[in-house]
């Protein structure tokens, strides 16, 4: 633990954003992993759905800067060419 009295607050602080950070990436990975779900199951409509909550959470997550933005498209991407390969 530090001494000095800036640095109490920064651990303060930083245990608070790294706690905040973190129950925002589960949110991310756990609204992933529905779509995922979805396409291995064939479930090509519930899969359709569950990509448009999960790009809203990632655009969220985005805009907290908890990712970044291009790191954030490429997730969206991603998960969109996965639902996608259900049609073709």
């Amino acid at each position: 633990m530090p001494n000095i009295k800036s640095s109490i607050l920064s651990v303060k602080t930083d245990a608070k954003r790294r706690a905040k950070n973190a129950a925002e990436k589960s949110r991310v990975r756990t609204a992933s992993r529905k779509v995922i779900e979805a396409v291995e199951a064939g479930k090509a409509d519930e899969a359709k759905s569950l990509l448009a909550l999960a790009c809203k959470t990632i655009d969220q997550a985005a805009a907290n800067h908890v990712y970044h933005k291009n790191a954030a498209n490429r997730k969206k991407s991603r998960l969109a060419r996965k639902v996608n390969s259900l049609n073709a």
